[in-house]
């Protein structure tokens, strides 16, 4: 088939070019910016654009197909054509039914968690020799690209997000694949650049849960409020299975397993891992593998990319990044951190840099969600509010925001650097939080002259 990609530079959308190129597709892509590691990741590939920005000259009569982005518009020119000429156009979700409806489709969903639980389904089918399809939204060890798809696996994963399709089709992402196997690890509002109501947030989970096939399979986290809401009214024609908590216990800076078989030692932390895993496990069940199999698998996980991600560590420092951004992300990240290294003075940074995070009608939600760190900081930059055509925050409302006396703000990349290099290491460790780049910041560098100076 000849497929063209409107928006190829997405984080998904470069992934699923390159998966379906690889199937002997000829593919094509225009985007009005692509920054690495799409960048390269089209150029190793072959599928970079040759010319930056879109043209109605890209789109021709022979395309069997258009897959649309959510970073185009409605107004966009090439969309446009595609539309003139009658070719069939997707958002990735449809797409990625199509080519999966005689497939055991496996959706991970929910407001936090979604990337780590898919990425630990997927590494515990591959250590136990299973054949998949997958779609995840980051990079996960082991896996060269972060979509897969092929004629002969019988399942595909795939992580489900609710955030919107495309500019035509304004339905949550998850609303397309209709899952046999479903998870939903937790609600807690974001978005509300499109779903500025908290009670239309929620409805969305509460119609995803109605999309599992019948007599399909759906686990669900026991102590979220909003989901116990769901499931006490919960009529579908569906198996569910809640699940809590694993129990865990740390020692030495290690967080065992406490199973049936033993102790198990992981390499990732954190209650939030911990209900992860325990998610995880019943999906994995539910797909065949059986409970020794799990663990022995999910020992050697090291988590997704970005998320509680080891970035360097000498005489007891250690230095972490992830992609924590809403305020229950944000929360549960700090907290982990502290709990895991209990003797160590804990410096958490995260950047508000997403919609939500900027907007401050939504600021108040971060309410006490740095209150475990020793030294809470903040970080903002004030040209994303041009970019965003927003209001900038001011400084003091932020403060007031977190309701954490002891919060210190940034809105400069070397003031923060300069923070940062100050701060007595011994005993300390660094926490650094964001779903930007904090301006470009060059994190391995910083994190090496922490180390070493």
């Amino acid at each position: 088939m000849r497929i063209h990609f409107i928006a190829i530079g997405g984080a998904v959308m470069h992934n699923l070019a390159i998966a379906l190129k690889r199937k002997g597709n000829q593919v094509t892509g225009s985007d009005d910016k692509i920054n690495d590691p799409a960048k390269t990741n089209l150029e190793r590939e072959g599928l970079h654009p040759k010319t930056i920005g879109f043209s109605a000259d890209n789109i021709t009569p022979d395309m069997d197909a258009v897959i649309l982005g959510m970073h185009a518009r409605e107004d966009n020119p090439e969309l446009l054509k595609a539309q003139e000429l009658g070719i069939k156009i997707y958002s990735f979700p449809e797409y990625i039914y199509e080519v999966s409806k005689n497939k055991q489709r496996v959706v991970i969903a929910g407001s936090h968690g979604k990337t780590s639980i898919t990425s630990m389904v997927m590494h515990v089918l591959k250590e136990a020799g299973m054949d998949f399809d997958y779609l995840v939204g980051a990079k996960v060890k082991g896996f060269d690209t972060s979509v897969k798809i092929t004629e002969d696996a019988p399942i595909i994963v795939l992580e489900g997000d609710e955030y919107l399709a495309s500019p035509v089709n304004r339905e949550p992402k998850f609303m397309f694949y209709k899952p046999n196997a479903a998870l939903i690890s937790g609600i807690a509002w974001d978005h509300i650049n499109v779903f500025p109501n908290y009670d239309d947030y929620v409805k969305q989970f509460e119609k995803f849960a109605y999309t599992v096939q019948e007599w399909g399979f759906l686990t669900w986290f026991m102590h979220d409020e909003e989901l116990k809401r769901i499931f006490n009214r919960f009529d579908a024609k569906v198996r569910t299975r809640p699940y809590d908590t694993h129990p865990a216990v740390i020692r030495n800076n290690i967080t065992y397993l406490q199973t049936e078989f033993g102790d198990v030692a992981l390499k990732i932390f954190g209650e939030h891992n911990l209900q992860n895993i325990a998610g995880a496990k019943n999906i994995c069940n539910e797909l065949g593998v059986f409970n020794e199999d799990f663990y022995r698998a999910i020992a050697t996980f090291e988590g997704a990319a970005n998320r509680l991600q080891l970035v360097g560590s000498k005489d007891g420092t250690h230095i972490y990044r992830d992609f924590a951004h809403s305020p229950s992300k944000l929360k549960a990240t700090v907290n982990a951190m502290k709990e895991q290294f209990k003797n160590n003075k804990l410096i958490a940074v995260m950047e508000l840099h997403t919609f939500s995070s900027l907007n401050e009608s939504f600021l108040n939600e971060y309410e006490g969600t740095m209150n475990a760190a020793d030294v809470p900081v903040v970080y903002y930059d004030i040209e994303t509010f041009a970019h965003k055509k927003m209001e900038v925050l001011k400084p003091d409302d932020v403060k007031i925001a977190f309701a954490n006396q002891r919060l210190q703000v940034f809105t400069d990349k070397a003031s923060l650097e300069n923070f940062l290099l100050s701060q007595n290491r011994n005993n300390a460790n660094l926490l650094l939080m964001t779903s930007g780049n904090f301006s470009g910041m060059d994190i391995e560098a910083l994190s090496n002259k922490i180390l070493n100076q």
